[in-house]
């Protein structure tokens, strides 16, 4: 006799693929890769029978239309220009989402699969970060990537593992044992961003506390809120402190850094971004309805360089080092327009789901808006979605968390 507690098959093979893509995104080199692969693998069959497709809410049509829209755009740029076909990556993974979203509503992963895989993949991150670090004497760990996609994913799946303190809460069965888990995630998450170096990503801590905090509001009284308060300050004071860290020295070349600026020395990292900043959005001023292109923008950029309106350094870089100013300098109004509507609709969504009373739908909400909240903040200080781990973890995160959440939500109506 099949066991009650069983998973259809569709289900675990949702559930394996997308514990896979966070378990090892970080650890394995394009370890986000493979669940990804195997869930665009599984969606194929479901794609050319559209007979079995799950009924789309307009919601869920929403999510597709942002996803859709921006690839478009970016497609049509790479098309128009001729790029070659190899340009199309990238853009590609947006619409490989589209089919796995389709996959997922038809066959919604379980949730334990997602928050382990999530809180095993920033433990990995954080025992990496140690290890290149520690052992190895890097400066900054990077991963298999680079220090700024490494720290910030690492970050994010730390936050992520914190937003699952309601689903944790409401379990059954194995509560604590869940909750020393993901909080074990957390902290090494924030350890693997910490390690990295990687200061863009501390930027928007304020705005996804205030996120974590909205979502459980409810659930937080004085008392509580004062001691989260209050052991935030002691840990970053301690992170601070502690020179091995690397915080502190990277917080003073930040600031050193404005300073040499502004006498005049743009050639540090700073100094590097302020320029790129500048020069793209001279580019966009230029050609703000359809933009320079992937190669107009780099030859533009040169010119700025040999007119000595941007340093000579800053022409070495194929992108701005902001997602904003870059799709805008290379896709003009219509590519940005459409990177706002994909970071921010999808907030929107995610806040109003109704059952918010539920603790574990505040859980999915919490992540779903962290995604989207921790990636605007990202995409200040570097064009995350110019890396394949920056398109993957996004496309590929967001409709894992929004199939799970329609999943439970269903199961409230």
């Amino acid at each position: 006799m099949r066991s009650q507690y069983a998973i259809p098959p569709g289900i675990f093979f949702t559930s394996s693929s997308v514990f896979l893509f966070s378990a090892i995104a970080l650890t394995v080199s394009s370890g986000y890769t493979l669940g990804a692969l195997l869930l665009f693998l599984g969606s194929i069959p479901l794609l050319i029978q559209p007979r079995f497709w799950p009924e789309l809410t307009s919601d869920d049509k929403k999510i597709l239309l942002v996803l859709g829209l921006f690839a478009a755009v970016w497609i049509l740029e790479v098309l128009l220009t001729d790029q070659g076909s190899r340009e199309l990556d990238k853009p590609s993974r947006f619409l490989m989402a589209m089919g796995v979203l389709i996959l997922l509503l038809r066959f919604p992963p379980k949730a334990a699969f997602l928050w382990s895989g999530i809180a095993l993949g920033a433990i990995g991150s954080g025992f990496l970060a140690s290890w290149q670090k520690f052992v190895l004497g890097m400066a900054r760990a990077e991963g298999h990537t680079n220090s700024i996609q490494f720290g910030n994913i690492s970050m994010l799946f730390g936050l992520l593992c914190l937003a699952s303190i309601g689903w944790c809460l409401s379990q059954p069965h194995h509560k604590n044992k869940w909750l020393i888990l993901m909080g074990l995630g957390f902290i090494a998450g924030f350890l693997g961003s910490i390690l990295s170096g990687s200061r863009g990503g501390w930027v928007g801590l304020p705005f996804t506390a205030l996120v974590l905090y909205k979502s459980f509001q409810p659930w937080i009284n004085k008392k509580l809120l004062v001691t989260l308060i209050a052991a935030s300050l002691l840990l970053t004071a301690l992170i601070y402190g502690v020179p091995q860290t690397g915080v502190q020295m990277r917080i003073k070349q930040a600031l050193s850094n404005v300073e040499t600026y502004q006498d005049g020395n743009a050639n540090t990292s700073v100094g590097l971004r302020f320029e790129m900043w500048k020069g793209a959005t001279q580019l966009f001023l230029e050609k703000p309805l359809t933009g320079w292109s992937e190669p107009g923008y780099q030859a533009r950029m040169g010119e700025l360089a040999d007119q000595k309106i941007i340093t000579d350094n800053a022409r070495r870089f194929g992108h701005a080092h902001n997602e904003y100013l870059d799709v805008a300098a290379k896709r003009g109004i219509v590519g940005l327009i459409a990177l706002l509507l994909m970071y921010l609709w999808p907030i929107r969504l995610f806040l109003n789901i109704t059952q918010a009373q539920d603790l574990k739908v505040r859980s999915y909400q919490a992540a779903g808006s962290l995604l989207c909240v921790a990636y605007i903040d990202f995409s200040l200080t570097q064009a995350f979605l110019s890396h394949n781990s920056g398109v993957m973890i996004f496309a590929f995160m967001l409709v894992i968390l929004w199939s799970i959440t329609r999943d439970e939500v269903s199961h409230h109506a």
